[in-house]
């Protein structure tokens, strides 16, 4: 399994809680709405920091998971005309591309 991992900032000017609006509640269905979305991604998380006492403070705003069976699969989906024209576009919309880091992993359960 192919898990990327995207930690994401909004961009300059957006109040936190319309960040987060937005990536749950608009963006997150429209990713799931496209056909490509059910054929070939395994797992979509989005996830937000919570106040936590004794921990550094947030060093993301927040983190999406889009989990794919392999290559062929997340090449597929990332070229698809749906995802191209629809989803990446709303990115730009609330994102901070430029502060975007990306993790590729393959994910070994320990426990």
């Amino acid at each position: 399994m192919l898990k990327l991992i995207f930690m994401i900032n909004r961009v300059e000017g957006m109040p936190y809680e319309e960040f987060v609006e937005h990536h749950r509640e608009r963006h997150a269905p429209l990713f799931t709405s496209i056909p490509e979305a059910a054929r070939y991604v395994r797992k979509y998380r989005v996830s937000h920091p919570v106040p936590a006492a004794n921990y550094p403070p947030r060093a993301y705003d927040g983190l999406t998971e889009i989990w794919f069976e392999d290559w062929a699969d997340h090449d597929a989906f990332f070229a698809s005309e749906n995802y191209r024209t629809l989803v990446n576009p709303d990115e730009a919309r609330f994102i901070d591309m430029d502060s975007v880091a990306v993790m590729v992993t393959e994910e070994k359960a320990v426990i």
